[in-house]
C-alpha cells in the first residue's frame, strides 16, 4: 500500500477569516434534502383536524365517513389512539407545585385553543387526506374562553383545566437586597408597564415529519424539521414508549427554526404511532396557516418595572413583577423561558437591590415557548425602557445616565446582583465607537432644532447598551433551576488514512453555517487545509452524542467541544510522532499541522503521515491503539456574555403616526470571530427580528379566541423595502471562559434592537407628552397616543405608561 498525496500546505490561520458558507452553493440552488422532499416507496400522508373553537368539550367524534373517503387508509380520534400516546413532555418544570396538566397530542375530552387537533387522517397524497378531514364529525360544547392573563388568576374565572383548580401556573421569585428599603431610600422612583406582544415564529421552512417503519433493522426512522434531534429522540421513545435505541432521528437541511423547531411536537409523535400502526412510511408537512395555529408562540408577557434611583441618577433597586402567558399546554420549555430572562433585567448595570417574581398563567391560547433570545430581549426592553424613562425623570442624556451605573471595564470578573458572574467585557468601548459611528452629537442637535421649529415629523433616538447570557449551561445551574437535561455538547474527530478529517458534532445547525466554522476551528488546531475537513451532524445514527441547537450554544459549547476534541487528536498523534522521529514528546514542536524535533526542524512528520501511521499501525508505540481520533464532551464551567450597543435614530409624524428608521447603528461585543462574515448574517438576521417586534409583527386573538393574525395576511412579517440599511460593527473582548475567547452572536441583534427603535420612537414624542407606546408601534398606535396625549396626562399605571 502506498502512502497518501503530500497534503496541500495548510493556511496560516483559519480563525478569523470571512470564508464564504461552504454549506450555501448546494442550499440554495436546491441540491439538498428538505424534509418535504422525502419521497419514499408507499408513503402515506397524514393530515389533522383541528379544532376551529377556543374552548370547548367534545361530544362525539367519528372519523368512520372519512375512511371512506377516496383515498383514505386510515383515520383516528385521540381516543383511537390514547393507548398508545403518553403525554407531550415539559422538561422543566421550574418549581416543585408547577401545575402541569397532561398534554395529549390529540385532544380526547376537551379542546383548549384554537388549532388543537383532534382527528388524523391518513390517505395516499396530502389532497385526498386534506379532502377527507371535511367528513370527520365532531359535536363541540362551547366552553368560555380564557384570554387575559390578569382576569384568569381572579376569583370565578373560567378555568383552562377544570381537574387543576386554577389558571396559575406557577410563582416563581427571585430576590437580592432589600428593595424596599432601597425605594425608601430612593429621590425618584419610576414605575411603568410594558407589554411584550405574542410573536408568531416565521421560518422558511415550515415544520414536517417523515417516519419510516422498521425494515431488517427493526429501527424507525424519523425525518424531522427539527433543531433538536437529540433530545426528539429521548421524548419520542418516552411519550411512544418506543425503544430509545429502536429509534433514529435525522435533522436533514432544516430552513431556520428561531426556537420554534426546538419543540416535541405532537404531529413527531402523530405521525411516529401512527406508521407503527399502519407499517408504512407517514409524511406530514404543515401548512403556513396551520402552523401560526399549531406552531408554538413566543413572547406574551406583561411587565411591571420599578426602578429607583438618586437624584444624581445612581441606581438603588430594581423590581420586576411579571406575568408569563403559558398558552392553554407546557410544552418542551414553556415554564422555563420567563425564567431565563429573570437574571438578566439588572442587565450591564450595579444596585443595590432586585425582586423579581414571575407567575405563569394559563390561558386558551396557543402555547408559547422558545422564541430567537427566549427571555433576554424580554428583559433587555424592560430595562432599557426603564431606563430611558428614568433618564427623562432626571433630566439626563439617557448615555450618560447608563455611563453612571455600568460595570467598568476594570470590575470584570463581576458577579451581578442576579447571581450571574460576567466573566469580561468592555461596555465603554463598545459605546464609544457606536456613539461616533452614529454621529450621535449632530443627531441631538438636529433634534432639537426640529423640535424648536414644531417640525410635524419629529427625530427621535433610541439608545440600547445590552447585555446576554449565551451557551444554555452548564449542568449544574441547569440542575438548579430544575430543568430536566444538561448543557454539555459533544464532539468527535476522525483523522482518515488519506489525511482528510471527519468533524462529528452534536450540535444541529438550522442555517448558523455550522459546517464552515467548524472546519474553519478544526483546520487551525489540526493544520490541515479547510478544505479536508468534512462535518457531520444532525442524526442520532452517526452523532450518537449531543444537546442540540439553540440558546446560542453551538459555538461557545458545541464549537469549543470541537476545538478541544482536535486538541486531543494532536496529543495522540504527538506521541506517535516521537516514536516515529525517536525522539521525546517533550522535544517536539507542533506547528503547520508538523511536528518537529527541537532544534531539528528537518526531523519532521506531518500529522496526516501519522494518521496513515496509525491506520497501518506498523510501528506504533507499544499499548497504543491504532487510531489518533479522539472524541469530547464539554460541560462549560459558566455561561458566555456577549454585549454591545445599539443605537436608532428615527422619524415619527405626529400627523400620521408613521414611523421611518432613518440611520441604525450596533456595535456588538461577540468575543473572538471564528467568521466574521457569518457574525455579519446572523446580525442581520437577529436585527430584522427586533425591528419586526418593534414596529410590524403582534400575534392577536379576538374575544372568542380566534387568532385572526393567522396568515401572513394579516401577520405583517417585514421584507426588505420596510427595514433600514444597518452600519455594524464589533469591539473584541475575548470570553475567559472558553479558550477560543468566543461569546456567541446568535440571537444578540434580536436581544438589543427592539428597545432601541421603541426607546427611538418615544424619545420622536415625549415632548408631546407621550411616555410609552405598546408594540408594535404601528401608523395607528403611535397616532393615538399622539392624540392621547394632547388630550391630557394619562391615569396611574397602564401599558407603556405608569407614574413617576
Amino acid at each position: 500500500m502506498t502512502t497518501q498525496e503530500r497534503p496541500a500546505e495548510a493556511p496560516e490561520r483559519e480563525v478569523g477569516r470571512a470564508r464564504v458558507r461552504r454549506e450555501d452553493a448546494r442550499l440554495v440552488t436546491g441540491r439538498t434534502t428538505w424534509t418535504d422532499n422525502i419521497a419514499l416507496p408507499g408513503m402515506l400522508h397524514m393530515t389533522l383536524l383541528r379544532s376551529p373553537m377556543a374552548h370547548a368539550r367534545i361530544d362525539r367524534i367519528d372519523v368512520a365517513p372519512a375512511r371512506d373517503m377516496p383515498g383514505v387508509v386510515a383515520a383516528f380520534s385521540g381516543r383511537d389512539l390514547a393507548a398508545e400516546l403518553g403525554s407531550l413532555p415539559c422538561a422543566w418544570p421550574v418549581t416543585e407545585d408547577i401545575v402541569l396538566p397532561d398534554h395529549p397530542p390529540l385532544a380526547v375530552d376537551e379542546v383548549r385553543h384554537v388549532g388543537d387537533p383532534v382527528a388524523v387522517v391518513i390517505a395516499r397524497d396530502r389532497y385526498e387526506a386534506a379532502d377527507a378531514l371535511e367528513a370527520v364529525e365532531v359535536d363541540y360544547t362551547p366552553l368560555p374562553p380564557v384570554l387575559d392573563m390578569e382576569a384568569a388568576l381572579a376569583e370565578g374565572s373560567p378555568l383552562v383545566h377544570t381537574e387543576k383548580g386554577t389558571n396559575r401556573c406557577f410563582d416563581w421569585p427571585l430576590a437580592a437586597g432589600d428593595y424596599d428599603d432601597a425605594r425608601n431610600r430612593a429621590d425618584v422612583v419610576v414605575r411603568r408597564r410594558f407589554r411584550q406582544q405574542r410573536l408568531i415564529p416565521n421560518a422558511m421552512e415550515p415544520r414536517a415529519v417523515v417516519v419510516t417503519p422498521p425494515t431488517a433493522s427493526e429501527e424507525y426512522t424519523v425525518h424531522s424539521a427539527t433543531q433538536v434531534p437529540h433530545i426528539l429522540r429521548v421524548m419520542l421513545a418516552m411519550v411512544t414508549g418506543i425503544p430509545e435505541q429502536k429509534l433514529r432521528v435525522v435533522a436533514p437541511d432544516v430552513g431556520g427554526g428561531f426556537g420554534s423547531k426546538l419543540q416535541v411536537y405532537g404531529e413527531e409523535a402523530l405521525a411516529l404511532v401512527v406508521a407503527r400502526r399502519l407499517g408504512r412510511p407517514v409524511k406530514w408537512t404543515e401548512s403556513r396557516s396551520e402552523g401560526y395555529q399549531a406552531t408554538h408562540h413566543g413572547r406574551d408577557q406583561i411587565q411591571d418595572v420599578e426602578i429607583a434611583a438618586t437624584s444624581e441618577g445612581k441606581l438603588l433597586g430594581l423590581k420586576v413583577d411579571l406575568l408569563a402567558d403559558m398558552g392553554a399546554y407546557l410544552m418542551l420549555v414553556t415554564p422555563g423561558i420567563p425564567i431565563l430572562g429573570a437574571f438578566m433585567y439588572p442587565a450591564i448595570y450595579k444596585m443595590d437591590s432586585y425582586a423579581f417574581h414571575c407567575t405563569g398563567v394559563f390561558t386558551t391560547k396557543t402555547p408559547t415557548d422558545a422564541y430567537r433570545g427566549a427571555g433576554r430581549p424580554e428583559a433587555t426592553y424592560a430595562i432599557e425602557r426603564i431606563m430611558d424613562e428614568l433618564a427623562a425623570e432626571l433630566g439626563l442624556d439617557p448615555v450618560e445616565l447608563r455611563r453612571r451605573n455600568w460595570i467598568g471595564r476594570e470590575e470584570f470578573p463581576y458577579t451581578t446582583i442576579a447571581g450571574l458572574t460576567y466573566d469580561s467585557g468592555d461596555y465603554e468601548a463598545a459605546t464609544d465607537k457606536a456613539l461616533g459611528l452614529f454621529d450621535y452629537r449632530r443627531l441631538r442637535d438636529e433634534q432639537r432644532e426640529r423640535h424648536d421649529r414644531d417640525d410635524p415629523v419629529r427625530l427621535g433616538i433610541g439608545v440600547s447598551t445590552y447585555t446576554e447570557m449565551c451557551g444554555l449551561a452548564p449542568s449544574r445551574v441547569l440542575r438548579d433551576l430544575r430543568y430536566a437535561a444538561g448543557g454539555w455538547e459533544a464532539a468527535s474527530i476522525r483523522m482518515l488514512p488519506t489525511g482528510k478529517v471527519e468533524v462529528v458534532t452534536g450540535t444541529s445547525p438550522h442555517g448558523q453555517g455550522h459546517v464552515t466554522s467548524w472546519s474553519q476551528i478544526a483546520a487551525d488546531v489540526l493544520g490541515v487545509p479547510f478544505e479536508d475537513v468534512e462535518v457531520a451532524h444532525g442524526d442520532t445514527r452517526i452523532a450518537p452524542q449531543g444537546m442540540d441547537t439553540y440558546g446560542s450554544r453551538s459555538l461557545v459549547v458545541g464549537g469549543v467541544a470541537v476545538h478541544h476534541a482536535a486538541r486531543k487528536v494532536v496529543e495522540k498523534a504527538r506521541r506517535v510522532a516521537a516514536h516515529l522521529l525517536e525522539a521525546n514528546e517533550d522535544d517536539l514542536e507542533f506547528s503547520g499541522g508538523a511536528f518537529a524535533v527541537r532544534g531539528s526542524p528537518e526531523a519532521r512528520k506531518t500529522i496526516q503521515e501519522v494518521a496513515f501511521e496509525a491506520f497501518s499501525s506498523h510501528d506504533l508505540p507499544d499499548g497504543m491503539e491504532p487510531t489518533i481520533n479522539a472524541e469530547h464532551v464539554l460541560d462549560p464551567d459558566n455561561f458566555s456574555y456577549p454585549h454591545g450597543t445599539h443605537l436608532c435614530a428615527a422619524e415619527v409624524d405626529s400627523e400620521t403616526g408613521r414611523v421611518r428608521i432613518r440611520s441604525y447603528v450596533c456595535v456588538d461585543d461577540v468575543g473572538k470571530v471564528i467568521n466574521p462574515m457569518i457574525v455579519e448574517g446572523q446580525v442581520h438576521g437577529g436585527l430584522a427580528q427586533g425591528i419586526a417586534q418593534a414596529l410590524y409583527e403582534e400575534a392577536v386573538y379576538d374575544t372568542d379566541g380566534n387568532l385572526v393574525s393567522g396568515t401572513l395576511a394579516d401577520y405583517l412579517v417585514p421584507s426588505p423595502p420596510d427595514l433600514p440599511d444597518f452600519v455594524t460593527d464589533r469591539t473584541e473582548t475575548p470570553a475567559t471562559s472558553n479558550p477560543l475567547g468566543v461569546k456567541g452572536v446568535g440571537e444578540a441583534g434580536t436581544i438589543a434592537s427592539t428597545p432601541a427603535v421603541v426607546n427611538a420612537v418615544v424619545d420622536a414624542l415625549r415632548p408631546l407628552g407621550v411616555t410609552g407606546i405598546d408594540m408594535p408601534c404601528t401608523p395607528e398606535r403611535v397616532w393615538r397616543a399622539v392624540q392621547e396625549a394632547r388630550r391630557g396626562p394619562p391615569e396611574a399605571s397602564g401599558t407603556e405608561g405608569g407614574t413617576a
